[in-house]
C-alpha cells in the first residue's frame, strides 16, 4: 500500500475543460496544494459512453494519477461520479471524490421540495442525483433534464452565437415548467453557460455544485491530516488526450493557464 504524503498532488478528470470549475473552487479553499488536470478531450463528451467505455477510459486515467503519486482523485465530472464510482472507489491507495454523491447528500439536507438537474444522458439515465439525494430525504421531488448540447457548445466555445443561445433558451424553458426552486447544473461544463441562463432566469435559481465539492474535498483531506501546509511550493499540470490548443482556448472562459497543455496518450 503506498503512503500518501501531505505535498503528494491532487488530481482531478473530467472529460474537457468542465472540470477546471471544480479545480478553481478547490484551488481557491487550498491554494498551497499540488494539482493535475486531465481533460479527455479525444473522448469528449462522456456523457454519451457506455458504462463499459467510461471504465475503461478511467483505468488509464486513474493508473497515470497512481504513476504521479496522488494522494487523492478528484472525479470532476457527474457522468463518471453517477455511473462508475460504485464500481472504482475501492481500488486504489488514494481516496476518490465522486461529485454527484458528495453534492447530493448536501443538497438533501437543505430545505428544498423541488430540484431541478441539468445534466448529460449518462446522468439523467442513472438516476444519480435522484437515488443519492432520496437516501438522506425522501421528500424532495427531483426533475432531471438531459441537455445534449451544451458540453458541445462548452468545447467549442459558442455559448455566444444565436443559435447556441436558443438552444439552452428552449431547454431552460422547459425545465421551468416543472416550477423548480433551484437548478443544479449537474455537469461541470454547464457553469461556463450561466451567462447565457442568466438572461432567461434570475442567477439564484442555479447551483454551481462545484462550490459544494471543493468544501467538502477541503474538509475531508483536513480531516485526514493530508493538506499542504507549505505555501512556497506549489504547482499545477495540465494534461490533454487531443487538441492542447483548443482546449487551453476554451478553458479562457473560467480558468487561465499559463503553462504548457500536455498531450498524453495512453
Amino acid at each position: 500500500m503506498a503512503i500518501l504524503r501531505n505535498n503528494d498532488p491532487i488530481g482531478f478528470f473530467d472529460s474537457g475543460v468542465g472540470g477546471l470549475t471544480v479545480l478553481k473552487e478547490v484551488k481557491n479553499l487550498m491554494p498551497n496544494e499540488n494539482f493535475i488536470y486531465f481533460g479527455d478531450t479525444l473522448h469528449v463528451p462522456y456523457g454519451d459512453k457506455t458504462k463499459e467505455q467510461l471504465l475503461e477510459y478511467s483505468k488509464d486515467i486513474l493508473k497515470f494519477f497512481e504513476e504521479k503519486k496522488c494522494k487523492a482523485v478528484v472525479m470532476a465530472c457527474n457522468t463518471t461520479s453517477s455511473t462508475i464510482y460504485e464500481d472504482i472507489k475501492d481500488k486504489y491507495d488514494f481516496k476518490i471524490y465522486p461529485i454527484v454523491q458528495t453534492v447530493a447528500k448536501v443538497l438533501a439536507n437543505t430545505s428544498l421540495d423541488r430540484l431541478g438537474i441539468f445534466a448529460t444522458k449518462a446522468t439523467i439515465s442513472s438516476n444519480a442525483y435522484q437515488n443519492e439525494i432520496a437516501k438522506y430525504n425522501s421528500n424532495m421531488k427531483v426533475f432531471g433534464q438531459h441537455c445534449p448540447e451544451w458540453v458541445k457548445i462548452v468545447e467549442n466555445n459558442t455559448s455566444q452565437s444565436a443559435e447556441s443561445i436558443e438552444i439552452i433558451k428552449n431547454d431552460l424553458n422547459i425545465m421551468l415548467k416543472n416550477n423548480p426552486q433551484k437548478i443544479v447544473l449537474g455537469c461541470t461544463h454547464y457553469p461556463f453557460l450561466l451567462p447565457v441562463l442568466t438572461k432567461f432566469a434570475p442567477k439564484e435559481l442555479f447551483i454551481d455544485p462545484a462550490k459544494y465539492f471543493a468544501q467538502a474535498i477541503n474538509t475531508d483531506l483536513t480531516l485526514a491530516g493530508l493538506t499542504n501546509d507549505n505555501s512556497s511550493e506549489h504547482t499545477e499540470e495540465f494534461y490533454v488526450s487531443s487538441e492542447p490548443d483548443k482546449f487551453k482556448n476554451s478553458a479562457k472562459m473560467f480558468y487561465e493557464i499559463n503553462q504548457t497543455i500536455n498531450l498524453l496518450k495512453f
